[in-house]
């Protein structure tokens, strides 16, 4: 199993956020959390990625412990954070510049810029790209990581709808390219049918997994996700219903 979350659990000022959170996650599978506002889904991704500390449980990758920030993970939030006064390809390559890597981070970007719908861009700057390719560009810095695991909090919330299927259909076919697990937290329904092979459903908080489903092993289109209106409808009545708990 690569990623093993066990008996999670966290506090803020008192409050309980999560309470026994319980999931694995197996090698290059694309799982999506999604749960009433508030009830603690970008928490669990602050937690794998080392910004925070659980109160209590343990986070295993690869059947190892890990106990505090790791290479292992990449995180990905929602703004894309490209500093304003670096070129694109100075920008994707921070990590590769902080580690004294730039040579060989930059030689990776550069072959990566076309894949990644950013070729011809390597020199720009972010205020001359599209919020799409803005997304892309900190999408690529995500995975020029080296980490064995994204962490993905609402990488396409901040963007129009026409934009965010562009990128939703971008990412469905770049996931093969990719090759990483990945964990992404969204409010989004579709999103979260259309590109994970499973979704776990958060109660509210204190939360725990209250369900899992199952949407590996499909061919997906937009045609298929517009056929799934009894699927959304279920997975909404079961997020309205833990809100209202």
């Amino acid at each position: 199993m690569k990623l093993r979350v066990e008996d999670m659990a966290i506090a803020f000022d008192g409050k309980q956020i999560l309470n026994g959170v319980n999931f694995q996650v197996q090698e290059g599978e694309f799982v999506a959390i999604i749960g009433p506002s508030g009830c603690g889904k970008s928490t669990i991704l602050n937690i794998l990625a080392g910004v925070l500390a659980c109160d209590r449980g343990n986070v295993f990758v690869d059947d190892q412990l890990i106990t505090s920030i790791s290479s292992h993970f990449a995180y990905m939030p929602q703004s894309d954070l490209l500093l304003p006064w670096k070129t694109i390809l100075q920008n994707v390559t921070l990590y590769g510049s902080v580690h004294n890597d730039k040579k060989k981070a930059e030689e990776r970007a550069l072959k990566e810029f076309k894949v990644f719908g950013l070729d011809g861009y390597q020199y720009a700057y972010p205020h001359q790209l599209s919020g799409g390719m803005r997304q892309r560009a900190a999408f690529l810095r995500t995975a020029l990581c080296s980490a064995d695991i994204l962490l993905l909090d609402e990488p396409f919330g901040a963007l129009d709808v026409i934009t965010r299927n562009e990128m939703q259909d971008w990412l469905l076919n770049l996931r093969k390219e990719l090759g990483c697990t990945t964990l992404l937290v969204t409010h989004d329904i579709d999103e979260a049918l259309y590109l994970a092979d499973r979704i776990l459903i958060l109660s509210k908080s204190p939360a725990t997994i209250s369900e899992e489903i199952s949407v590996a092993g499909i061919q997906k289109t937009r045609d298929w996700l517009f056929s799934q209106g009894e699927l959304k409808k279920e997975i909404y009545q079961r997020l309205k219903g833990e809100q209202n708990a």
